[in-house]
């Protein structure tokens, strides 16, 4: 993607890690009860080799075609000062509203995430409110970046009930006050790979990738 100056690929899988490492890519291992990635990527972060960077990245495993602009926008809205942690969100048709395995997004006129959920939000009270509710439905985009010290401050905090809730780790750091900034990209990628259908249609269309078809 040309946004990193090293990508490594962290897991408790031997298997993930045997294949990662034949392909020629760089793997770690980790510990295997990390309740969520970040906790994960937080291990990798503290190891003496990596103590050199100061951005962190983490793009999720479920999420294998996240676009380079909403990593390269994540990551610039923490190098650039403007906030500790950033991640990526793209405007959804009304439908997203009804699927709770598409998380959404609010955020304040500054750019900052207030509240994601598997919910439909915003709320749409009246019926007649669709063309102004529309523009303001967004995608939440499975990357994460961070500073080393907010990366730190997220995994010291225990799970929050919000987190446990909706099952979605990006509760934990802003129910404690830790501002999370949202790059807005055009597009929501390709869906994540959580279930067995998902997974066909993405090898479908990796293959597809592969013959030059998409």
């Amino acid at each position: 993607m040309g946004v990193s100056t090293r990508c490594v690929i962290a897991t408790d899988s031997d298997e993930v890690a045997t294949a990662v490492r034949a392909a020629g890519a760089e793997c770690v291992i980790t510990r295997a009860d990390h309740p969520s990635g970040t906790d994960r990527v937080a291990e990798v972060a503290a190891r003496p080799e990596f103590s050199r960077f100061e951005a962190i990245v983490n793009v999720q495993g479920d999420e294998p075609f996240v676009q380079r602009e909403a990593v390269a926008g994540a990551a610039e809205l923490v190098t650039s000062g403007r906030f500790p942690l950033g991640t990526a969100a793209a405007p959804a048709d009304d439908d997203v509203l009804h699927q709770p395995q598409v998380v959404k997004v609010v955020t304040a006129d500054d750019g900052r995430a207030m509240y994601f959920s598997r919910a439909g939000i915003p709320f749409r009270r009246d019926n007649d409110e669709r063309a102004s509710s529309v523009p303001l439905v967004r995608q939440h985009v499975g990357v994460y970046a961070y500073t080393r010290d907010a990366l730190a401050r997220w995994v010291a905090l225990p799970p929050h009930p919000l987190e446990r809730v909706e099952k979605l780790e990006q509760l934990r750091p802003l129910a404690a006050g830790i501002a999370m900034g949202v790059a807005l990209v055009p597009v929501a990628p390709l869906g994540g790979i959580d279930t067995e259908d998902d997974l066909a249609r993405a090898s479908a269309y990796w293959d597809d990738l592969r013959r030059g078809r998409a």
